[in-house]
């Protein structure tokens, strides 16, 4: 493929409201186009932008054009808003349906060790993070959850097996670690945390999804059990185990 059509599909990535596939990018052409040229030129582009400011990501409904980690404070001036906030309950949910989905909710409360609110659900769904994918053959038939692409998408993931790979832990401190490596990924993440205490003296965890950070696992480690060490154990109630 020569540079004119190369020019085209990078043209049309930089203009693109969503992220675009191969197939929509051969739409682009008269002519038929190869899907495996498609990919040799947006393997070639990557490798041409890799020093910019922006970088071609490779995500789960596309590839798109998005600004580097370098670029975070100057970028930030333009956008102050405050990120949204999440509980340290809702993280950890997230982390527990993102590494063991399709799981239902009696199966996240077994792991947390604790109920799982309703609000707690609530939130991921609104985000359009989570969703029922179907009913589990059992009494109640309760709904299984699953991630869904906008999941992976806000954290520039081309699918759940780029989630980072975790130690095995007790349910407890798994559910931590879960939660912690779901916000704290590298190097294509759009994820930045910041813990604080509300006026309850309940963690509260900040994220901002235009912007990135960079860990290692070992660095992920420790933090994950600074916090199971320095968090209070939280005052939601046992699941009851009569039912």
């Amino acid at each position: 493929m020569d540079d004119h059509h190369k020019r085209v599909i990078e043209t049309a990535l930089l203009c693109a409201q969503e992220p675009l596939t191969v197939n929509d990018i051969s739409r682009l052409f008269v002519e038929d186009m190869a899907n495996s040229d498609i990919e040799d030129v947006l393997l070639e582009l990557q490798r041409e932008w890799q020093d910019g400011g922006m970088e071609l990501a490779h995500i789960a409904t596309g590839w798109r054009f998005q600004s580097r980690l370098s670029m975070r404070e100057y970028l930030d001036r333009l956008t102050p808003e405050k990120p949204p906030r999440y509980s340290r309950a809702v993280m950890e949910t997230l982390a527990i349906i993102a590494y063991r989905q399709p799981v239902t909710r009696g199966e996240i409360e077994e792991i947390r060790g604790v109920a799982v609110s309703t609000n707690v659900m609530k939130q991921l769904e609104d985000r359009d993070w989570v969703e029922v994918i179907g009913h589990k053959e059992t009494i109640g038939r309760p709904g299984l959850y699953a991630t869904t692409k906008k999941f992976l998408d806000d954290l520039s993931l081309p699918n759940l097996q780029s989630l980072p790979m975790l130690e095995d832990a007790a349910p407890m401190a798994a559910a931590a670690q879960l939660g912690q490596a779901v916000m704290e990924f590298d190097p294509t993440a759009t994820v930045e945390t910041v813990v604080e205490l509300d006026e309850n003296g309940q963690e509260i965890i900040s994220i901002d999804f235009e912007e990135a950070i960079e860990i290692t696992e070992e660095t992920a480690k420790e933090i994950t059990e600074d916090a199971i060490e320095e968090v209070p154990p939280e005052s939601e109630e046992k699941p009851d185990q009569s039912k």
